[in-house]
C-alpha cells in the first residue's frame, strides 16, 4: 500500500489566495540573487521547490497576477496584498518554487544551501556553514 503524501498549506498575507503542495520537496535553499532580493525587498529569500503537479491553488485564483522578467522567469503574486506566491523559471521546467515564509507547517527538510551566495550584499552576510553556491548559474560550487 502506497504511503500518503503530506500536504503543506500556504497563503498570501491577506489570505485571499490559498494553496497547498504535496511533499516531498525537491530542495529548500536560500537565494541571494539580485532579482529575488529586489522582488521581495529582503536580503535573502528562502524557497522550497516542488514538482508542478504537486502544487495546487485551493482558493483565490482570480486574485493572482503574474510578472514575467526579462530572464523569462515568472513571479505570481496576490493582486490584493502584493504577496509573492511563487517563482517559476525556464531553467527549472516542471518546478514551482514557493516562498517558505508563506507556508504553514513543517517541510520535509531544512535549507541545504545558499544559491547565488557570491551576490550576497555586505549588509546581509552569510553566517552559517551551509554550502555556498554561485557563479553564472547560481549553483556552481564556490
Amino acid at each position: 500500500m502506497a504511503q500518503k503524501q503530506e500536504k503543506i498549506a500556504g497563503s498570501c498575507y491577506c489570505q485571499a489566495v490559498r494553496y497547498s503542495a504535496r511533499l516531498p520537496t525537491r530542495f529548500v535553499a536560500h537565494c541571494h540573487c539580485d532579482n529575488c532580493r529586489r522582488a521581495q525587498g529582503a536580503g535573502i529569500v528562502t524557497y522550497a521547490g516542488f514538482l508542478d503537479e504537486l502544487f495546487e491553488i485551493e482558493a483565490g485564483a482570480e486574485f493572482i497576477s503574474d510578472y514575467t522578467s526579462d530572464t523569462g522567469s515568472t513571479r505570481r503574486f496576490c493582486a490584493v496584498c502584493g504577496t509573492t506566491i511563487l517563482f517559476q523559471g525556464p531553467r527549472w521546467p516542471g518546478e514551482v518554487h514557493l516562498l517558505v515564509a508563506n507556508l504553514a507547517g513543517e517541510l520535509d527538510r531544512a535549507p541545504g544551501a545558499h544559491v547565488y551566495a557570491d551576490r550576497a550584499p555586505a549588509w546581509c552576510p552569510i553566517h552559517d556553514d551551509l554550502p555556498r553556491l554561485g557563479g553564472t548559474s547560481g549553483v556552481d560550487p564556490l
